[in-house]
């Protein structure tokens, strides 16, 4: 009989203690999930501060950069479809969203570089502000992005973990998405050309170079003396040279 009640009263210890880690592990998924999402919503709240900065950056430079057209438009529609795909998230990440979020970072980057050629807005009061606030943006956005990741890593490895894996399965809790991306085809930077094709106006084709003509009575016309890929183009000036072209992302 004794050795009844002590079988019994082992099982039941070890049933609370299993109820007991069952219960912890529980709510461990819970916390780590509800982490995830306030550090998403982070990561959301500044990227809707920088879909409300880039129109008005686009506006600035498009007074003082007319030429950089191209780029202007592609920065436009990047931050249009990244707005669009935020309201359809409902709260989570996609690989599409981060995709084209990945592409609007770039290309905002390659805008700001692009106006290094041009000084007057370089000394814009309402540019620099709004390139201090951009780029204080992009930090915090980088920062947000790094927790967010540890957050789903350190999730994602208990969901598939064992033993804990079966109180995830047994609740559903899900593997979370990380907010990057892996394809290296769509991490590689937008090819924008900021020479003088973006310069000349939509439709014109090159200048076409002509072969020099010889006249029987005179001597051969000779072409101008220029070095190959800098010939004028009528009706442009020539475009200035900038000496060091730095992000500002990068200091």
């Amino acid at each position: 009989m004794e050795v009844f009640i002590v079988i019994l009263i082992v099982l039941v210890v070890v049933a609370l203690a299993v109820v007991g880690w069952g219960v912890s592990a529980y709510n461990g998924f819970v916390k780590s999930r509800n982490l995830i999402q306030e550090s998403w919503r982070q990561i959301d709240v500044e990227l809707n501060r920088r879909y409300e900065l880039i129109p008005n950056l686009v506006e600035t430079v498009r007074g003082y950069a007319a030429h950089e057209r191209n780029t202007l438009e592609q920065v436009t529609e990047l931050r249009n479809a990244a707005r669009s795909l935020a309201g359809q998230s409902h709260g989570q990440p996609s690989q599409q969203r981060a995709a084209v979020e990945e592409e609007l970072t770039q290309a905002v980057h390659n805008l700001l570089v692009s106006v290094e050629a041009y000084p007057d807005l370089k000394s814009n009061t309402n540019f620099l502000e709004l390139q201090r606030e951009l780029t204080d943006t992009e930090d915090r956005i980088a920062a947000a992005r790094r927790f967010y990741n540890a957050n789903v890593r350190d999730y994602n490895t208990r969901v598939e973990s064992v033993p804990s894996n079966i109180i995830a399965n047994a609740a559903k809790f899900d593997k979370a998405t990380y907010f990057e991306v892996n394809d290296p085809i769509v991490r590689q930077a937008p090819d924008v050309n900021f020479g003088e094709i973006s310069q000349r106006p939509a439709g014109t084709q090159a200048p076409q170079v002509q072969a020099p003509r010889h006249d029987a009575q005179s001597q051969p016309v000779q072409p101008p003396q220029q070095p190959f890929g800098q010939q004028e183009i009528p009706g442009e000036q020539p475009q200035q040279q900038s000496g060091d072209y730095r992000s500002p992302f990068n200091g």
